[in-house]
């Protein structure tokens, strides 16, 4: 059974996230205004930016600049700098 959230990066109704998939306040967060697809689009860019800065997801100041990115990306707009990547134009 999906469930629709007003998803605050693509601004609309879309399909949410089947459970809440990153931890805490900010994983509730997301679970509650993010759709499937802008998590969806964020998770290519969270690859794309611990390859390039070669992230450890052991390390708490990879973990905190990354969340920090996936904050500003979902619910600000913010695009994460990837050296080489330019975002598609809307």
């Amino acid at each position: 059974m999906s469930r629709t959230v007003f998803c605050q990066n693509l601004n609309k109704d879309a399909e949410g996230l089947a459970f809440q998939l990153y931890p805490g306040e900010v994983g509730k967060r997301i679970f509650d205004n993010i759709s499937k697809e802008a998590w969806g689009n964020w998770q290519k860019k969270q690859t794309m930016l611990i390859n390039e800065k070669k992230m450890n997801m052991m390390n708490p100041d990879d973990r905190a600049f990354l969340e920090k990115s996936m904050v500003e990306y979902l619910f600000e707009g913010k695009e994460p700098e990837i050296e080489g990547y330019v975002p598609p134009s809307k």
